[in-house]
């Protein structure tokens, strides 16, 4: 790859040579989280979505950290680059980026194939963002779901009230 596309891979914890993804990824990750809910319940799935923005999305949170908010903008925009179907507005102010979510990509195909959704998918992209955003000293807000949301990212953690979960809506 060459020119921007290879630019915005850069800001990817992971290394791909495709344009866009497989959409059937989609399915796995539900999958993933059903089997994870029913063998270890809502904590413990929480804690797998912790778990993977603290561990495996490392080198974002720290790209964050060292980058603020160009990073984070960076990143957002060649994640859903390579995400099939996305439709997604992202924009960077002085304290925040915020990325809206006009059609999620993974509900959209999770829906168009007839699958099962998890109740709570959508808590996953708030565990996640969180635990990344936190390790560069940054609050991860999530509000809505079921196939279009709204994160937000702030700079800083000062003054950011608690994440409400009820704020997620159920997928189906």
């Amino acid at each position: 790859m060459s020119g921007p596309e290879c630019e915005e891979r850069r800001d990817l914890p992971y290394r791909d040579t495709k344009p866009v993804g497989a959409a059937d990824f989609y399915f796995a990750i539900n999958a993933t989280f059903r089997f994870i809910l029913e063998r270890l319940g809502m904590e413990g799935l929480r804690r797998h979505w912790t778990d993977l923005g603290q561990n495996y999305f490392q080198p974002v949170g720290e790209n964050w950290r060292r980058q603020g908010l160009p990073g984070v903008t960076a990143y957002w925009r060649a994640f859903f680059a390579a995400e099939p179907g996305a439709e997604v507005k992202i924009r960077e102010d002085e304290d925040q980026v915020v990325v809206e979510v006009k059609v999620c990509p993974a509900i959209k195909h999770l829906r168009e194939a007839g699958r099962e959704i998890v109740p709570c998918f959508c808590q996953h992209c708030f565990h996640q963002g969180e635990a990344m955003a936190a390790r560069a000293g940054m609050a991860y807000r999530l509000h809505g779901g079921n196939g279009a949301c709204h994160h937000v990212i702030y700079r800083n953690r000062d003054g950011i009230p608690p994440q409400n979960l009820a704020e997620i809506k159920e997928a189906s």
